[in-house]
């Protein structure tokens, strides 16, 4: 938290403050519970291989925990994708995938994705922010840190958002979104 804070000092006045507030995770995700969840396709990655991730395809499939990270390789994220791989099991259990967004490029992410992700999850390449501004998680920008703030969200097969979590520590993102999978297949065990 201290090398953020002092990071964005750099900026002015006004960025430190929205910037401690944002990365405090004291804000609430931007999008919320019921919302219309927005269609995307992105260029994504698992185990290496490029492949085209459709939103609405993998919906088809079951619930898709969607989790924004600001930067691949950096200390949080990858032990925020090493969680998602440890549970990896345990989402398709309950008959859900998931996916990482940053906005990294593609080969950065073909990388990410067998190194951090651990072959057991894509991550999709959104270096324009197009998804990421689509959902709403946009982080300051400061030198090289991506846009993405740390936010996942539950969608549901109908293409509503189910569950928002919002906190720039990446330790409780896999806990609370496995819950919210959880939930929704007790309620739809079919």
């Amino acid at each position: 938290m201290r090398m953020w804070k002092a990071t964005l000092a750099a900026v002015g006045g006004a960025t430190i403050i929205a910037g401690a507030v944002f990365l405090n995770g004291s804000a609430r995700a931007a999008m919320q519970p019921g919302d219309a969840a927005p269609d995307f396709s992105t260029q994504a990655a698992v185990g290496g291989k490029v492949f085209t991730f459709s939103l609405a395809e993998a919906l088809k499939k079951g619930p898709v925990v969607l989790y924004f990270y600001p930067k691949s390789f950096t200390p949080g994220c990858t032990a925020e994708a090493h969680d998602f791989a440890d549970n990896a099991e345990n989402f398709a259990k309950a008959g859900a995938s998931v996916i990482g967004v940053s906005a990294d490029g593609i080969d950065t992410q073909k990388e990410f994705s067998s190194k951090a992700c651990r072959d057991k999850f894509p991550v999709g390449a959104d270096p324009d922010g197009k998804v990421i501004k689509a959902y709403k998680a946009q982080l300051i920008k400061v030198g090289d840190m991506a846009t993405a703030a740390r936010i996942s969200y539950v969608i549901a097969p109908d293409g509503k958002i189910l569950m928002a979590y919002q906190d720039m520590s990446a330790g409780p993102h896999v806990e609370k979104t496995l819950a919210a999978v959880r939930q929704w297949r007790a309620d739809h065990p079919n």
